[in-house]
Parts: C-alpha cells; sequence; structure tokens
C-alpha cells in the first residue's frame, strides 16, 4: 500500500506551489532552486498520472484535480506536522541530558544519580561524561557540571561546589612509609599529580612549610580520577580533590594523613544551563536535588 505513496519531497513541493501559486515563491520557502520544484511537481504529475497545475504564460494556477488534491496533501502535511511536534514536545519534557566532567561524574555524580531517578522517575537520564567543551546552545546537554572558575560565556553558572586539595594514599602505602608520621616524610613518597591541577604540590609544599624538596619528581595523569586510582593501588601519594575522594576516604580506601593542611582549590564545581532555563522544571528538579545532596554530603565530610 504505501509502495504507491508519491516521494514526500514531491508533495512538499506541491504544497508549497498550490499554496503560493509560484515554483519561484515554494523554492525560495523550501531553500531550493526553481528547477527542483519544477521537476517534483513533474515527477509528482507523472506518479499520480494527472495534471495539477495549468501552466499559462506569466503564472500558474491548480487545475481541478490540483485544487482538490492540494486540500488533501494540505491537511496530512499538517496532521504530520502536529504529531512531530507533539514527540518532540513530549521528549523535551521527559528527557534530562546531564553533562559532567570524568572526575566528578566517575567519583561523585554517577554513585549518587540513582537516587534522582528514584526521585523522579518521568524524567528520561542520560549522563554525558567528557572534560571536552559541550555548546548547552547548540542543545548537546540540557545542563552541564563542570570544574571551573565559575565564568562561562552565553550561558548562566551557579557555583554548588567549593574543593580543597590535600594528599591522600591508600592504608598500605602509609604503612609502607612508616605510618608518615610527620610531613617531612612525604618527601620520600612517589608523589602522583593531576594535570593542569593549579593547586599542585609545589603548593602545598609550601603550605606545609616544606623547603628544598622537589615537588615536580612523579608520574602525572590527564584526569584526578586516574591519579587516585593509582593512590589507591599503593603506587604512591595525590594531592586529592576533596569531593573526589571524600568516598573512598569514608570507605577505607584512601586515609589523608595531613589533614590539617588543606589547600584551597583554585576551581569549584558549577551547575550550568542555557539563559532562560533557570525556572524550567528539569533544571529546578536537578538543582533542587543536588542541593540536597550536597548538603548531606558536607554534613558527612564535616
Amino acid at each position: 500500500m504505501f509502495d504507491r505513496l508519491p516521494p514526500l519531497q514531491t508533495l512538499r513541493a506541491f504544497e508549497a506551489t498550490g499554496r503560493l501559486l509560484s515554483m519561484t515563491l515554494a523554492a525560495e520557502e523550501l531553500h531550493v532552486t526553481h528547477g527542483a520544484v519544477s521537476r517534483h511537481i513533474k515527477n509528482l504529475e507523472t506518479h499520480l498520472g494527472v495534471a495539477l497545475f495549468q501552466r499559462l504564460t506569466r503564472r500558474i494556477v491548480l487545475t481541478e484535480a490540483g485544487a482538490a488534491f492540494l486540500l488533501d496533501v494540505s491537511r496530512t502535511l499538517g496532521d504530520l506536522t502536529k504529531a512531530a511536534e507533539r514527540l518532540r514536545a513530549h521528549d523535551s519534557v521527559t528527557r534530562l541530558k546531564i553533562n559532567a566532567s570524568v572526575s566528578f561524574a566517575n567519583k561523585w555524580l554517577a554513585p549518587r544519580l540513582h537516587r534522582f531517578k528514584a526521585l523522579h522517575p518521568e524524567l528520561d537520564i542520560h549522563l554525558d561524561v567528557t572534560d571536552a567543551h559541550v555548546d548547552l546552545n547548540e542543545g548537546e546537554a540540557d545542563v552541564a557540571i563542570r570544574y571551573g572558575s565559575g565564568r562561562y560565556p552565553r550561558v548562566l553558572a551557579e557555583r554548588i561546589l567549593e574543593e580543597t586539595v590535600t594528599p591522600v594514599c591508600s592504608p598500605a602505602y602509609r604503612a609502607k612509609m612508616d605510618g608518615l608520621s610527620s610531613v617531612e616524610r612525604i618527601v620520600d613518597c612517589t608523589l602522583l599529580h593531576e594535570d593542569r591541577m593549579l593547586a599542585n604540590w609545589e603548593q602545598w609544599f609550601a603550605l606545609a612549610g616544606i623547603r628544598g624538596a622537589r615537588s615536580d619528581r612523579g608520574p602525572a595523569y590527564s584526569h584526578g580520577s586516574l591519579a587516585i586510582e593509582a593512590a589507591m593501588r599503593g603506587e604512591g601519594i595525590a594531592l586529592g580533590r576533596s569531593v573526589i575522594v571524600a568516598d573512598d576516604i569514608a570507605a577505607g580506601r584512601l586515609v589523608a594523613p595531613f589533614p590539617q593542611y588543606a589547600l584551597q582549590a583554585e576551581r569549584g564545581h558549577d551547575l550550568i544551563y542555557r539563559i532562560g532555563s533557570k525556572d524550567d522544571p528539569k533544571v529546578c528538579a536537578l538543582r533542587d536535588w543536588l542541593a540536597e545532596e550536597i548538603r548531606v554530603f558536607l554534613r558527612g565530610t564535616d
């Protein structure tokens, strides 16, 4: 049955031409050439075996068959457009795409996201994990949680979590290093680095009063979570960002031997969304849930 339907592009060309009574105006509306519209009309007439337009010297007019067919085509295309809009509207209401950086998603957000899903079963939640820039204004995500300065072009941002930085290692590594009973013992450790982290070992050494020791030795990793994984395997000691390491410390996978020396991180975690989306129900739901989760999280790390 459906194999006898005319191609959709011929119907669109016919509807525009019949409504405007001009192939030139139809071509402009459809963003195609006059020749393309003319070919679509001829193909449709051949497919149907009937003339739809009468070509006069300076204009075209619908034939009786063309006028009747235009009513049917206009109604059908209108119904298809409305159906597509309903589907798009439903998807935009129920789908929530969250973009988050690799370390934050892996170490903090993903282990907690099931609670948000349980609280809002009506939402179709998608977590997109990347450190690459995403353009919210192009629809690449509905919201993003980024580790940054708080200033981002053409979007709105709210700071949701600040961080501090302090050394962390596995319990076995601390025991191997004779318990790390003093900060001076850290100069004998293998230092693990997170690339591009400004709150680095040099700054921490200065905070702890360690002088004359090399702070740039040891392996470096592109993501903080990788440095933390290496620390948990007992490969050395890393500067752990407080949000990223909290769950591992609570579970006993990591220890913080010198919590009294906590360096303020240069960046924080920001919730980012499009201008005009502040009162979007999906954004509000995520913001409220994050606020409660963070309140509980901070209470547990005090």
